[in-house]
């Protein structure tokens, strides 16, 4: 049984949450699971969530709203259950919700955001965190207690889904954790959070590489462009697939740039440098409506550590998950696309991310999903 826990027993500072505290959270039941948390499931400033054995096929998306449980809604919304334990196919166009094993009983202090895990935003697959009395995705209220659901809607590739798999993230802060311009331009001019000027405003601006130097191995491409009707994607094969089965290379025109088809999903990279100090946690801002309409953004937690020297990071780019609406538009190289916003830590994480722990994306830069082999 979970019990809530005293804000003593974790970090007390304001900020968000290194692993030392999840790790103290799940030891005192305020992090509950069906079963025990697997080796890496701790990150050092998020917990990634396991899918469960139950899902079902929805025919909307919802949230439980306030007063009510997933499990009410469940009623109104599911055309049919399905078991993920042998694995299930999860089909583009389809809303599908599943219960996630870990559960949460949090301090009254302490408040939870969710994300999609990097690999599940480079494969389309939109999924957020519903949680019981909700009435917004992705956001767990302080001192929450009661299960967590997660709603999943492939996009452009079918997945075969099984128990146990991370689709999602959660990160636990205490109090108010992000930073002011002031300080963003304090922490950059120490350390530096993108390699030349920063542009800060509301986080720090970063652009798009369409030039020869995000090209890497393939010549001239900057980029990747999603097929759609592409075989299935089985999300645990990894390093498995031929990219050219699954995604065209862009290449930009004479002129330097690329035109996005609306609707079309791209995988594209930054023009700078992101550094995440070990203090500091960040999140990709998902949208910048002045810079066009395309959105940037799909997974965006960026953990302590990435990009950063001592952990094998020096060089690491941002890699962006975009998609266009309403018309096609030009991108051109150099553009400001979005901004990274900085928060504070609570206290420095006992792990970063970077190659001590295995991390797959550090020091990246154009990269599809961990399940496709090095282009």
């Amino acid at each position: 049984m979970t019990r809530s826990v005293a804000p003593a027993e974790v970090a007390a500072s304001p900020g968000v949450l290194p692993s030392q505290a999840l790790r103290a959270l799940a030891e005192t039941g305020a992090v509950a699971a069906d079963a025990p948390l697997a080796a890496g499931q701790i990150q050092p400033a998020s917990l990634d969530l396991r899918l469960g054995r139950r899902a079902w096929r929805v025919r909307a998306s919802f949230l439980a709203g306030a007063g009510r449980s997933v499990a009410d809604r469940l009623s109104d919304f599911a055309m049919h259950e399905m078991s993920l334990e042998p694995g299930a196919v999860l089909e583009t166009g389809c809303v599908y919700v599943v219960e996630l094993m870990e559960r949460l009983a949090l301090p009254a202090d302490v408040s939870g955001a969710a994300n999609a895990k990097s690999s599940t935003g480079r494969l389309d697959v939109f999924t957020r965190v519903i949680a019981d009395r909700g009435v917004e995705f992705d956001r767990v209220p302080q001192g929450y207690a009661g299960p967590l659901y997660a709603e999943i809607s492939p996009r452009t590739f079918s997945v075969l889904a099984r128990a146990g798999d991370r689709l999602t993230q959660l990160r636990l802060r205490r109090g108010a954790a992000g930073l002011d311009d002031a300080e963003h331009a304090a922490i950059h001019a120490a350390l530096g959070l993108v390699d030349g000027e920063a542009l800060i405003d509301g986080g720090v601006g970063f652009s798009v590489d369409l030039s020869a130097q995000a090209a890497g191995a393939m010549s001239g491409v900057v980029g990747w462009k999603a097929r759609r009707h592409s075989a299935l994607i089985d999300l645990g094969r990894l390093d498995a697939y031929d990219p050219l089965d699954f995604w065209d290379p862009v290449r930009p025109g004479r002129a330097g740039e690329v035109i996005l088809d609306p609707g079309a999903f791209y995988i594209l990279v930054s023009r700078e440098s992101v550094h995440v100090p070990p203090d500091c946690a960040a999140e990709m801002a998902p949208y910048m409506a002045v810079a066009g309409e395309f959105r940037v953004h799909y997974a965006g937690f960026f953990d302590p550590g990435f990009g950063h020297g001592p952990a094998g990071g020096a060089g690491s780019r941002a890699v962006l998950e975009v998609r266009c609406h309403e018309a096609p538009f030009a991108l051109e190289h150099g553009q400001t696309v979005g901004r990274l916003v900085y928060e504070r830590m609570a206290e420095r994480p006992e792990i970063l991310y970077g190659r001590d722990i295995g991390s797959t994306y550090q020091a990246q830069g154009l990269r599809l999903s961990k399940h496709f082999r090095a282009a």
